[in-house]
């Protein structure tokens, strides 16, 4: 009852408009989809744009110090949209969180995850952090699916707590692999023009 209720209320904040460009809407394989961020709507949106079977086993990546912290964020994170939770500072061999989220997917779930690695304060696209790359390579026969997310960032800024009424759009692009020998510095700018080209001309 709790995730149904979420995606009619994210549909309803958010007025998202999905569009996928070049990449097939209901291919059922495993996929690491990353988007830009500079909403705590971001995940929500992307998770609610999904078709219902592919929502049914995609889990967005949130950070384990802000969403697991007190249990009714934990319940919105875990009770509602089925995130897993990662650690994103002290990392160590048993809580290594590329580690952990390629054991989600072996377990047969897609994921949505953030390469920025926090949100942007005035919508522009920071620089990738290595974790996509790292995911890439653990979990290979994964399609790794670019994702826009547009005006989020204005319908709830980062630092604000009620929505602002404007219309957003999910842009899914086409999906792409690491290729063999591709080197990380190569693969992270790959991905990030590929996500800058689903951005509506300003």
């Amino acid at each position: 009852m709790l995730r149904p209720t979420a995606v009619f209320l994210t549909k309803l904040i958010t007025g998202a408009n999905a569009q996928w460009v070049n990449c097939p809407k209901d291919r059922d394989c495993l996929r690491i989809y990353f988007a830009n961020h500079g909403s705590h709507l971001d995940f929500a949106t992307l998770w609610a744009a999904l078709p219902a079977f592919a929502r049914d086993k995609t889990r967005p990546v949130a950070a384990r110090d802000y969403w697991g912290k007190n249990a009714f964020t934990r319940t919105i994170a875990i009770g509602m949209f089925n995130s897993l939770l990662i650690n994103r500072e002290t990392i160590t061999r048993k809580d290594n969180p590329i580690e952990q989220m390629a054991a989600a997917m072996r377990e047969g779930n897609s994921l949505i995850i953030f390469p920025e690695g926090t949100r942007s304060m005035d919508g522009q696209m920071a620089e990738f952090k290595a974790g996509l790359y790292h995911l890439a390579n653990k979990v290979p026969e994964a399609e790794v699916v670019p994702v826009y997310l547009e005006n989020l960032n204005r319908i709830l800024p980062k630092g604000h707590l009620l929505p602002i009424p404007l219309l957003s759009r999910v842009v899914f692009g086409e999906p792409m692999r690491l290729q063999e020998g591709e080197r990380k510095t190569d693969f992270l700018l790959r991905c990030r023009h590929a996500l800058e080209s689903l951005a509506s001309p300003t």
